[in-house]
């Protein structure tokens, strides 16, 4: 699981490079699908990490911090980087004994739903390689090239 981190966490810091070589309002720009813009959709991704693993640790949900506070790219990847601080470590003592666990959360109807935490980690990894395909489709809308999502050659099985 850590490797599947450790590639998004590469990818994310790729697209946020990427993002300083476009204005800021093309990266406010509401966008068709998705989340809304590319800056959301960066912010969008790392807050869903982060409440997710928070779960996981048994800490309390955190309230989304409103999006117009952080609606610059700096403030975007300076939260991002803050969030990654919590969830590197957890994700570094991963182990599969973890895997069964359970996380118990209330639904929109009042009822508790159970979710194994390998299922909501793999969530969590499948929830922003989906984003960054959204990030690679408007990327072209604007004629710029993407930020690759090749996981080969990026040196995270060197070891």
């Amino acid at each position: 699981m850590l490797k599947l981190f450790q590639y998004n966490w590469q990818v994310r810091d790729d697209w946020f490079t990427w993002c300083e070589s476009v204005s800021e309002e093309e990266l406010l720009k509401k966008r068709v699908g998705g989340v809304g813009s590319i800056l959301y959709t960066l912010f969008h991704i790392a807050d869903v990490e982060y409440s997710w693993i928070q779960g996981l640790q048994g800490k309390p949900d955190p309230e989304e911090p409103p999006f117009e506070d952080y609606a610059s790219l700096k403030k975007v990847k300076d939260l991002s980087r803050q969030f990654h601080l919590d969830v590197e470590p957890f994700m570094t003592s991963w182990t599969s004994e973890m895997e069964s666990r359970v996380l118990s959360e209330t639904d929109s109807n009042g009822e508790t739903v159970n979710f194994k935490h390998g299922e909501i980690i793999r969530h969590v990894i499948a929830h922003e390689i989906h984003h960054i395909g959204q990030l690679s489709v408007w990327a072209r809308e604007i004629e710029r090239k993407p930020v690759t999502a090749n996981l080969i050659g990026r040196g995270l099985f060197t070891d």
